[in-house]
């Protein structure tokens, strides 16, 4: 029964969208009308503002960091799960979400919350190296896909040092979810229609 409850609240988690209740709450905006449509931090930047944007990206951050440490939670504590098995959980609440008609957003923050939970060294890099590509680029949605497999190349370099196959797998699903989502943005890219970031 804990096994079932704890992946349950893992995916509930994942499924609080930010954007959409920020945007309500405070801006009378369904975000969902505006912009991509999309329940991410990027759209919300976009439509919203810089201080909307920012605190809908650093909730659907700490949707992933939470599901991720309902283990250390005393009611889970001997639940046998894995916890990035409930990251990937949040991750799909997030792009899914119960409380959005299961139309949700593209997950790299959600990700990258999982991975600060995880591994805080490791979003510090994953951080860091998307700052970079995203002064080089100027597109959101390129520099995610490009730091997603700066990602994976290091958590195969980082296998073969410490043998965590679990981060290595997790980050190769991540990778799928992500160039999923962005489907329509490669097309974009493609024909030169991709909209930049005009503050870095």
């Amino acid at each position: 029964m804990e096994l079932i409850l704890i992946l349950l609240f893992a995916y509930i988690i994942g499924s609080i969208p930010s954007a959409l209740w920020v945007g309500k709450l405070f801006y009378k905006i369904d975000i969902r009308e505006h912009g991509s449509g999309n329940l991410g931090g990027t759209n919300t930047f976009r439509v919203l503002g810089k201080k909307a944007g920012l605190a809908v990206t650093i909730l659907d951050i700490l949707k992933g960091t939470a599901a991720t440490l309902l283990p250390l939670l005393p009611f889970f504590n001997e639940t046998t799960v894995h916890p990035l098995i409930l990251g990937v959980l949040a991750v799909i609440g997030h792009m899914y979400p119960l409380f959005a008609s299961f139309k949700g957003g593209k997950a790299v923050a959600t990700s990258g919350g999982v991975i600060l939970a995880y591994n805080w060294p490791f979003f510090i890099i994953v951080l860091a190296a998307f700052f970079i590509v995203l002064k080089l680029t100027k597109m959101v949605s390129l520099t995610s896909m490009i730091v997603v497999v700066i990602a994976l190349i290091y958590t195969v370099i980082y296998y073969f040092w410490t043998g965590d196959l679990y981060l290595m797998i997790l980050i190769f699903f991540f990778g799928i979810f992500i160039f999923y989502r962005h489907r329509a943005n490669i097309s974009r890219i493609k024909a030169g229609t991709e909209p930049k970031v005009k503050w870095i």
